[in-house]
């Protein structure tokens, strides 16, 4: 096993002055094993949105008939862009359901329809694993109804351990804590689980529904071909490579600017060169370059 013995240092740096600094544990699991750490693999969080790969399985069991946008639309955290919101619109319809139907409130900053909510494609997918297993709509998004227990089991049987606590996401649906170790092997499992390769295969082929170029985890499946990834409120990152590897990542501050140079770091003992994410350009409102996001050189690596 290699390990980082500290969490990943990250450096946000304005003309040479360290401005603020991120903290980031993180591991990766190959069948079942943890092959690599930095911090503590044993931090405990809540999924959030990296649970939406985890969380459209009922929904590829039950159909199959989604093509890839509308089933990468399902997985995302949209940035409400037009093709985005057409995707959405498009999952909608196949669910017999409209806008009135999600069971979300309006974000802040976006247009004031529900549509527009970065977890609108998640919810419509949700409608539409209510149209085909023939459950009621209302109340989809409540820990008691069907949606939300399927996607519990799916969350259990991907980790292969119960949730250590669930609680109300931000957009109104149920989400699960496990501790890091676990979520990774989640995500190593993600693609050999019975429907696991069609969203994986939907995920990569349109990274550009699951999420916009700002995320890392749009980067990553970029600069990384056979990667796929989704990031998660509060600095969660998850992500699983093409060699069943699962790793996943958490700023302790709950800031997601440094996933790119941690990933960047971490990754590069996994054997993955990733030279594009190792440091983020922070720019002024001229688009002027006036800093970078990187991490600092620290950190020892035990090889086991």
């Amino acid at each position: 096993m290699a390990r980082v013995s500290e969490p990943i240092v990250v450096e946000v740096r304005r003309n040479g002055v360290v401005e603020a600094v991120h903290r980031v544990h993180a591991v990766a699991v190959r069948s079942g094993e943890v092959v690599a750490t930095a911090g503590d693999p044993s931090v405990t969080c809540f999924m959030r949105s990296s649970s939406k790969p985890l969380q459209a399985l009922p929904l590829v069991r039950a159909r199959n008939d989604l093509p890839d946008d509308e089933l990468a639309i399902a997985c995302a955290s949209h940035n409400d862009t037009v093709e985005q919101v057409e995707a959405v619109r498009r999952l909608l319809a196949r669910a017999e359901a409209t806008e009135d139907d999600l069971e979300l409130g309006l974000q802040e900053g976006r247009p004031p329809q529900k549509i527009h909510h970065n977890c609108s494609g998640k919810h419509a997918g949700m409608l539409a694993l209510c149209r085909a297993r023939d459950w009621p709509r209302k109340g989809y998004h409540l820990p008691e109804h069907p949606v939300q227990r399927a996607c519990h089991e799916a969350h259990a049987e991907a980790a292969q351990v119960e949730p250590e606590v669930a609680a109300s996401d931000g957009c109104g649906v149920v989400t699960f804590a496990f501790r890091l170790d676990r979520m990774a092997h989640a995500y190593s499992r993600l693609e050999a689980l019975p429907g696991g390769a069609r969203i994986v295969a939907a995920m990569r082929a349109r990274p550009d529904l699951v999420g916009g170029p700002d995320g890392a985890d749009f980067s990553l499946m970029r600069a990384a071909p056979g990667w796929l990834a989704k990031g998660g409120a509060e600095g969660l990152l998850c992500a699983a490579g093409p060699d069943g590897v699962g790793v996943a990542l958490k700023a302790e501050d709950g800031a997601g600017r440094g996933h790119r140079p941690a990933l960047a770091v971490f990754l590069r003992h996994l054997g993955l060169d990733l030279p594009e994410l190792a440091e983020v350009p922070v720019l002024n409102s001229r688009g002027e370059r006036v800093g970078e996001v990187v991490a600092r050189a620290s950190g020892s690596v035990e090889s086991r």
